[in-house]
C-alpha cells in the first residue's frame, strides 16, 4: 500500500511495518459477510460489492487447496442481554437478531459444505468463541482475513490474531467499510503494527507457487 509521506516519515521501516509473510498453513476467516451489512439499504450495510467479489476469490483458492475456511457472523438473543454495553454504543446492532436473514452470510459468498459459521457477539472474532481451538486443531499458522469493516471487526480481528501467535495478512481490497478515511487509517495501522497489508492477487500469486 502506499501510503502519505507525512505518515510515513514517522514509521521508519526498519523499526515498524516489517513484513511477516503467509505460513506454510494459512486459514481464511470471512469476516461478517452477512446480510445486514452487505445491503446498503440496511441500517449497517453499505456497498462493498468490491470486497465480495475479491472474497470470492480468496474462498476459490482457499477450497481448490482444501485450506481451512471459517466465517463468521454477528448475532443477539432477543432481549439483547448477550449484547452487554455495545448495543448501548450502537443502537443500530438490534437489527442482528439470531435466527434472521440479516444474520446470514451474503449469498454470494456462502458458506459451502462443513465450512463453520462461527458465532460472536463483539468486534473480534476470537472474544468468546472458539476460533482459537479450532485453528489449533487444523495447525494453522496463518490468518487471512477478509470481510468488513476495516475500522471495527477486521481490525479488532487482526489484533488478537497477532496476540494469539498467527501471521496476520489482510488483502485491503478484500476488507471494507463505511468511509474512506476510517478504512485507510485502519489499513495503516494494521500494517505498521499487527499484519501485513496486501493485494488479494498477491495472497492467489503465493497460493498458487505453493500448490
Amino acid at each position: 500500500m502506499d501510503w502519505p509521506h507525512d505518515i510515513d516519515a514517522h514509521y521508519d521501516e526498519e523499526d515498524f511495518g516489517t513484513s511477516v509473510g503467509l505460513g506454510d498453513r494459512p486459514a481464511l476467516l470471512v469476516v461478517d459477510l452477512i446480510n445486514a451489512f452487505t445491503d446498503p439499504e440496511t441500517r449497517l450495510g453499505s456497498d462493498v460489492t468490491g470486497v465480495l467479489e475479491q472474497t470470492e476469490r480468496l474462498l476459490a483458492a482457499f477450497r481448490n487447496q482444501d485450506l481451512p475456511r471459517y466465517f463468521t457472523t454477528v448475532a443477539f438473543e432477543e432481549s439483547y442481554g448477550d449484547a452487554g454495553r455495545f448495543i448501548e454504543k450502537v443502537p443500530a446492532l438490534r437489527e442482528l437478531q439470531l435466527g434472521t436473514e440479516a444474520v446470514a452470510v451474503d449469498d454470494r459468498v456462502a458458506p459451502v459444505d462443513d465450512e463453520r459459521v462461527i458465532l460472536k457477539k463483539y468486534a473480534s472474532a476470537f472474544f468468546g468463541t472458539d476460533l482459537q481451538t479450532e485453528l489449533t486443531t487444523n495447525r494453522v499458522d496463518t490468518l487471512v482475513l477478509a470481510g468488513v469493516t476495516t475500522s471495527g471487526c477486521i481490525r479488532a480481528t487482526a489484533v488478537d490474531s497477532l496476540q494469539h501467535g498467527y501471521r496476520t495478512i489482510v488483502p485491503a481490497d478484500a476488507v471494507g467499510d463505511r468511509a474512506e478515511g476510517p478504512h485507510r487509517a485502519n489499513l495503516f495501522d494494521i500494517d505498521a503494527k499487527y499484519g501485513d497489508v496486501v493485494t488479494t492477487d498477491s495472497v492467489l500469486e503465493h497460493l498458487s507457487t505453493n500448490e
